[in-house]
């Protein structure tokens, strides 16, 4: 049956916390999709033509996105976030030992909140970005990067299809990712203004599942949905989920793809100064005049 907690609460942040502890030494060799992520931040943070004078990294997992952005001329002081502390450890500048899901800062109290690949992991995203709105200035910016729904999308089809066959039922195993619509809602709804939302998928090669789920071990972001199997995998078992994405998702030189959808999400608290629209009836030109119809619509 089901565990009806994990309808409210899919992810078990407590196997999470001793998974990212267990492997915070080994962060830097496994961090190359954080990588990717901080330039992206860095590069989008670049364009915006005023100057953050105390930013946050929340959910800072080993610091790459701070040391990105701290070198960009329009950002001060950086603080990382974190709730593993030997992560932490391994951040740079101010650090805060703090959880995703309970901010430790006063109201109005930053001017830019960042986040790289953190928020996906958290159970009430609708609260945390609550809690961002309310820690951030008037005219602050949210930026924030997060795994999307085709994240590992192969990885999930070969387990279901292995358990099926061997198990009779499937067990979850990839997290329950948001998709674009979503984030722009779910900003909306905690009171930013202007929100945009995009996505990009990256497709990744490894030498075998094997080396896939390895690497995801090694990230900490291995199977800790709260409505997991707490039995062991079976040797039969690991190894048809083995054949099925060699079967399906293997390439001609004898690698396997993994892709990974990054949602990026933009968003201000509002301001005066913000542009806003336009009243009902109030534009200066007719839809006909713009469609040359000379008044005819």
């Amino acid at each position: 049956m089901p565990d009806m907690q994990s309808a409210d609460k899919p992810f078990d942040r407590d196997v999470l916390l001793l998974r990212r502890n267990r492997f915070a030494k080994q962060a830097h060799a496994h961090d190359f999709l954080l990588q990717r992520v901080a330039e992206d931040i860095a590069e989008r943070l670049e364009i915006v033509q005023r100057d953050f004078p105390i930013a946050l990294n929340l959910g800072a997992h080993n610091g790459a996105v701070s040391r990105v952005i701290r070198k960009l001329s329009n950002v001060g002081v950086v603080i990382d976030a974190e709730s593993s502390v030997e992560l932490l450890e391994a951040c740079d500048g101010h650090r805060v030992l703090c959880d995703e899901e309970a901010l430790a800062f006063a109201d109005g109290a930053l001017d830019l909140v960042v986040s790289g690949l953190s928020l996906q992991f958290v159970n009430d995203l609708p609260g945390t970005f609550l809690q961002v709105r309310r820690t951030l200035k008037p005219d602050g910016l949210f930026l924030a990067q997060l795994a999307g729904g085709e994240t590992l999308k192969e990885l999930r089809q070969a387990w279901l299809m292995a358990e099926a066959e061997i198990l009779g039922g499937a067990s979850p195993r990839i997290a329950p990712f948001a998709d674009v619509r979503t984030l722009g809602s779910l900003a909306q709804r905690a009171g930013f203004a202007l929100p945009v939302a995009d996505s990009e998928t990256i497709t990744v090669t490894y030498a075998s599942p094997l080396a896939l789920m390895d690497e995801l071990r090694r990230m900490g972001a291995s199977n800790f949905l709260a409505g997991r199997r707490r039995v062991p995998v079976t040797r039969r078992l690991l190894l048809r989920v083995i054949e099925i994405y060699q079967e399906n998702f293997g390439l001609d030189d004898g690698r396997i793809r993994a892709t990974f959808e990054i949602l990026s999400l933009t968003a201000w608290v509002p301001h005066e100064s913000q542009p806003k629209p336009l009243k009902p009836g109030s534009g200066q030109i007719s839809l006909a005049e713009l469609l040359g119809r000379g008044g005819k619509a």
